[in-house]
């Protein structure tokens, strides 16, 4: 009900003590002065893709990159604004609820009043829905009280969340006009910020004054790019999920009798997988990126768990545990396969009782092999993206079911001498994503909340608000904006006999990087954790003392700071010019003709459609 919205919470002690921490703010963003650099106009990071995405986004394509500057800062050109009058912001989550969501409003709400205390915000109640039908809650201080560095998005809710079609986005754009509205701020991930970014080219198009604003939240850890380095709620989850990981690993060596199989969070990219297993120390993790780029079969895979489930028993240990993410099961080439012909089946209205008798001979033979509460769920209708209803098809099960049979066969012709294989499988899905959030959860939303005001604030409209440089301390971050359309591809798919045709433009999921250094770290541990046990408990959640400011192993390994690296890089050009001027001596010109020639001829070849080098 929507009169359930905004209500104050009951809390706990520990909630109460919470609610009483804030965040800190990084030098950039103090104060009643909004300091911006816009730097160099944006490119598409593959420039295979760039005519698509500059003539779908016209308006807001190539547009600069905004970098918040702090008091001292001096750069010339900066744009400085001191005069802040009074404005009117809506904000709607989207997407799945990720821990520090509130946060974000609460950033965006004190910076609002410290700019103007005459300056109102406005939440949308029940998501995308609610922005539509213009369900609006009045946010302020005394509203947020309960909900300040707490979890869940039962402050405002959300609901199923696309603004896709015109339909929707006309209504959206309906309610900006009519609630007069200077600025909307979309709370989620990838999808929700390729729908911010049509928002805002619509509107632009249109004259719509309301700008559109991008703040990365989502658990999957998924919208990564060069600009984003994480998202809010990925720290968290991992950090819950990795407390419980570690709880039955203990309870796997002290019973020594159980493999456990866990499904974690993650559709198209295994982030909470991998940061799990490297917080964790499991047995095994199977990736789904491993999975894709190996073209694994279902069979390859169980034939790999069970060779590993016998090297261990080789050495009398008859027990382990097993990470998989929950988009593992549309990796496996031909369960995807599957998966597209049922899809298929379904949006020609065929019923889920006669698909299997459709079905291509070997579509079929694999339907027919199949566990039969699995076929069950494969037959499910596809979630609004297209893709199966991971969270509902149960892998973990599944690969347990196969492994299992493998092993009694092994066990039955000799070839395996251990004890009888006993599987346990659980699927960690819901259990952090109402959680508490972490310091860095907090911290991070927080700001980006300010970021969003600052966005605002310099009159940009299709940006994301981004914070690099967060592997250290907060007073060390780097705030800033960018183009949402510069983090956009253009995937190719194949039509079969050599064709393929483009997809639309869109923000799509960062996969594990395979050559990485978050990935590299787990390949060269990968061998011990399978024999050696070396299970670690990071505990529950710490908001004070040694665990409090410890953050995800993958983002402190990554060499990553882009933004810092581009204002570095400009910083070197200015100082190039400085000192080849007209008058100059030749000794300096020729030498930096030289320079400037062997760099771009590299640069140019790197960024060439064919290099390989950028990102698809």
């Amino acid at each position: 009900m929507d009169s359930d919205f905004g209500i104050a919470r009951e809390l706990s002690d520990l909630q109460k003590l919470r609610s009483q921490y804030r965040p800190e703010l990084p030098p950039c963003l103090q104060g009643t002065t909004v300091r911006v650099e816009l730097g160099d106009a944006t490119t598409a990071s593959d420039p295979s893709g760039a005519h698509t995405i500059s003539r779908s986004f016209p308006n807001t394509y190539g547009q600069p990159i905004a970098h918040f500057l702090r008091a001292t800062a001096k750069v010339p050109d900066a744009q400085i604004i001191t005069e802040h009058p009074a404005i009117r912001v809506g904000i709607v989550f989207c997407g799945r609820q990720s821990p520090g969501g509130h946060n974000v409003i609460w950033g965006l709400l004190d910076a609002l009043k410290i700019h103007n205390p005459k300056s109102t915000l406005l939440g949308f109640l029940g998501g995308s829905e609610g922005l539509f039908a213009q369900k609006t809650l009045e946010v302020t201080d005394d509203v947020l009280g309960t909900y300040k560095n707490q979890g869940g998005y039962d402050l405002l809710g959300r609901t199923k969340d696309q603004i896709r079609t015109t339909e929707q986005v006309n209504a959206a754009l309906n309610a900006c006009t009519s609630l007069k509205l200077d600025a909307l701020v979309i709370i989620g991930g990838v999808t929700s910020n390729t729908d911010a970014a049509q928002l805002a080219e619509t509107f632009a198009e249109r004259k719509c004054t309301t700008k559109v604003v991008g703040i990365p939240v989502t658990l999957n850890g998924d919208l990564k790019n060069q600009f984003v380095e994480a998202n809010v709620g990925f720290d968290t989850i991992c950090k819950v999920n990795s407390q419980l990981i570690s709880n039955v690993c203990t309870d796997a060596l002290s019973a020594e009798k159980y493999y456990y199989f866990i499904r974690l969070m993650g559709r198209k990219a295994s982030h909470v997988a991998l940061e799990c297993t490297l917080q964790s120390h499991p047995n095994m993790v199977i990736l789904g990126e491993e999975v894709a780029a190996s073209k694994l079969t279902i069979f390859d895979i169980t034939k790999q768990i069970c060779d590993a489930v016998q090297a261990r028993g080789e050495q009398d240990k008859h027990h382990g545990v097993i990470l998989l993410p929950e988009g593992l099961i549309e990796s496996i080439p031909e369960v995807y396969a599957l998966l597209q012909e049922i899809h298929s089946l379904l949006k020609e209205g065929v019923s889920a009782d006669n698909i299997s008798a459709q079905l291509s001979p070997w579509a079929s033979a694999l339907f027919d092999f199949l566990p039969p509460f699995i076929r069950k769920q494969i037959l499910l209708h596809p979630e609004s993206d297209d893709s199966a209803q991971l969270s509902q098809i149960e892998t973990e099960k599944l690969l347990a079911h196969l492994v299992e049979t493998e092993m009694n066969k092994r066990l039955k012709e000799g070839s395996y001498k251990g004890k009888k294989f006993n599987a346990i499988c659980h699927f960690f899905g819901y259990q952090a994503r109402g959680s508490l959030p972490s310091k860095f959860d907090c911290d991070y939303a927080y700001v980006l909340g300010h970021i969003g005001y600052h966005i605002t604030a310099a009159g940009l409209n299709g940006y994301l608000a981004t914070v690099t440089n967060l592997k250290n301390p907060v007073n060390k971050w780097r705030c800033g904006a960018a183009p949402i359309t510069a983090m956009m591809t253009v995937k190719h798919y194949g039509r079969g006999h050599g064709a393929s045709s483009l997809g639309k433009p869109a923000v799509h999921p960062a996969t594990v990087d395979l050559k990485g250094k978050a990935y590299g770290l787990l390949r060269q541990n990968a061998t011990k954790f399978l024999m050696d046990d070396v299970y670690r408990n990071p505990g529950p959640l710490q908001f004070d003392g040694p665990g409090a400011d410890a953050k995800a192993v993958t983002l402190c390994v990554e060499d990553q700071d882009y933004m810092g690296r581009i204002k570095k890089l400009n910083e070197y050009l200015d100082k190039v010019r400085s000192i080849v001027k007209p008058g100059c001596s030749q000794d300096v010109l020729k030498a930096a003709l030289s320079a400037m020639s062997s760099v771009t001829d590299i640069l140019s070849v790197m960024s060439s459609p064919s290099s390989g080098t950028t990102p698809f």
